[in-house]
């Protein structure tokens, strides 16, 4: 178990320490100024040594010539990078919270003292600067100051099993797909050290956020203290998964889940179970069926999540038995690994490495491996899930859920948040209309749409024609002759009944059949958002 306990603030103290904190400009472009474009990168990649000498050369600079550092080395060198500094540091850095204050909220602890005498002081957590643009609109930017365990990049030892962590890349993930329009309620299911419940209170009026770990629902709640948020809009709850919200809905629902598929056999093997990854069982099977009973009307779910590819068996088929009745589903598989791959970079996640434990490394490699073998797992998927449940028509009549599960493995170019609200507003939208409605629409394309034709030299039409969007996935789709001519004349004037006709008099085709591949090909693009309606 974590030795230290998550700090705690007060009111006072929290907003003591924002104003610190505020008043020392230390934020995200600071830190990279300060450790250059290399060490920066690098950091990213977790290889600290880069940064760390950087900052070791800026503090060594101005402690020769008697000139008090600046509080963006003195506090990266603390929180992020596992420094000691001097408490005499630490009080310029920290002005009115000072040594003493950090010390009583649990920031910091004594460390030994430094070769001249003067008394230091360590991190009892990572605590970080985290930045945000542009999440619902009129808003402005956001900064905060995030906490979480220590990590081993700090510590150098294999994590304990209630680490709660800090702000990583399947986090970062779940938050640019999060759709940011404004809400009544919103539940973080698994919150951890709590961000996705900051970017919720953002744009929800109130906010539940739900952990079965007690320690990281005392990191959420330091972290919602100091980003100076009231009890009044967030309610803490202790639970596995559901449980804590039982009977309740919700405007929207977050979950970055304990989704790791970590096999019985790899515990025999001597790996513990990590709380914020692990359930000791597959947990979507049970979570995914459940969360329709939690979403009022016209609400969403988002969450990350894994799931097997199995030699007999299309993973799509496996994935669709999770989804609740009465309610659309998307799911996207963004990228897959093989066994090997899939175990070793958990492991090494959380600590387990051949250099430091190369007997332990291997059993729990190789148990990992016999399992996926003898149940003929090929490859592990990662990527998302979307639930929408539904509104009824006028007359109270729900209309079949519609079911998208895909494979993308374009590269969006930004946050996918806003893309697939409106996509699920649009495929909602055309799953209650038939195809004469479908034809009698008027669509636009879209903005960011770009068209390729390519050419065998010494011929004048294209053999490909590929229409691209820059916005979104980023998707390509290769076009025939009818929706390359509906992509081109899309401009709001002409129906779709109306492109097809006259397609059909300019080439001789049948009207009918290009009416109807026109309008399959309307719903496919505009969900994709290729045309607006």
């Amino acid at each position: 178990m974590t030795s230290h306990p998550a700090p705690t603030v007060t009111p006072e103290q929290a907003t003591t320490l924002r104003k610190d904190l505020e008043a020392t400009g230390w934020g995200v472009d600071a830190v990279h100024h300060l450790i250059g474009d290399l060490a920066d990168a690098a950091l990213r990649r977790e290889i600290r040594l880069p940064a760390v000498r950087a900052i070791a050369r800026v503090l060594d600079e101005d402690r020769a010539v008697g000139a008090t550092p600046t509080p963006t080395a003195v506090l990266t060198a603390l929180f992020m990078l596992g420094q000691s500094v001097t408490t005499a540091e630490l009080d310029t850095a920290l002005r009115r919270t000072r040594t003493r204050g950090a010390l009583e909220i649990g920031l910091v602890e004594p460390a030994p003292a430094g070769g001249d005498g003067s008394p230091r002081v360590r991190a009892r957590c990572d605590l970080r600067p985290h930045e945000a643009s542009g999440l619902s609109d009129g808003d402005p930017d956001v900064r905060w100051w995030v906490a979480s365990d220590l990590g081993e990049l700090e510590t150098g030892r294999a994590l304990a099993s209630d680490h709660v962590l800090g702000i990583g890349g399947a986090g970062l993930t779940l938050a640019s797909l999060t759709p940011r329009t404004r809400v009544g309620t919103a539940l973080d299911l698994g919150c951890g050290c709590g961000i996705q419940t900051l970017y919720l209170l953002c744009h929800a009026e109130r906010v539940v956020a739900t952990d079965i770990s007690e320690r990281a629902l005392a990191y959420t709640a330091f972290n919602t203290a100091l980003a100076g948020i009231g009890p009044d809009r967030l309610e803490l709850r202790q639970g596995s998964l559901l449980e804590p919200v039982a009977g309740r809905r919700f405007d929207l629902i977050v979950s970055n889940p304990p989704f790791v598929l970590t096999p019985p056999a790899v515990r025999e093997a001597g790996l513990p179970l990590m709380e914020y990854r692990d359930a000791g069982r597959p947990v979507l099977p049970e979570l995914v069926p459940a969360l329709g009973e939690h979403l009022e009307v016209g609400a969403s779910a988002v969450m990350l999540g894994n799931w097997e590819h199995h030699e007999w068996q299309d993973w799509r088929e496996h994935v669709s038995t999770w989804l609740p009745s009465g309610t659309d589903a998307w799911v996207i598989e963004r990228e897959t690994q093989d066994p090997v791959e899939y175990a070793t970079m958990w492991l090494r996640d959380g600590g387990t490495t051949p250099e430091r434990d190369p007997a332990g490394f291997d059993a729990a490699l190789a148990a990992w491996i016999d399992d996926f073998a003898e149940r003929s797992v090929e490859a592990v998927g990662f990527g998302y899930l979307i639930l929408h449940r539904p509104d009824p028509d006028s007359d109270g009549v729900e209309r079949e859920p519609w079911r998208v599960l895909e494979e993308v493995g374009t590269r969006p170019a930004g946050p996918l948040g806003a893309h697939l609200a409106r996509s699920v507003v649009v495929r909602s939208g055309l799953a209650a209309m038939d195809d004469d409605d479908v034809a009698d629409l008027h669509p636009v394309v879209a903005a960011d749409v770009t068209e390729e034709r390519h050419l065998t030299p010494g011929q004048s039409e294209p053999t490909v024609i590929l229409i691209r969007q820059g916005g979104g996935f980023g998707r390509a789709v290769q076009a025939g002759t009818a929706l390359a001519a509906l992509v081109s004349v899309a401009d709001g004037e002409l129906s779709i009944a109306q492109i097809a006709s006259a397609v059909a008099a300019l080439t001789g085709g049948d009207a009918q059949a290009l009416r109807a591949e026109m309008v399959d090909a309307t719903r496919a693009l505009a969900a994709d958002g290729f045309l607006e309606l």
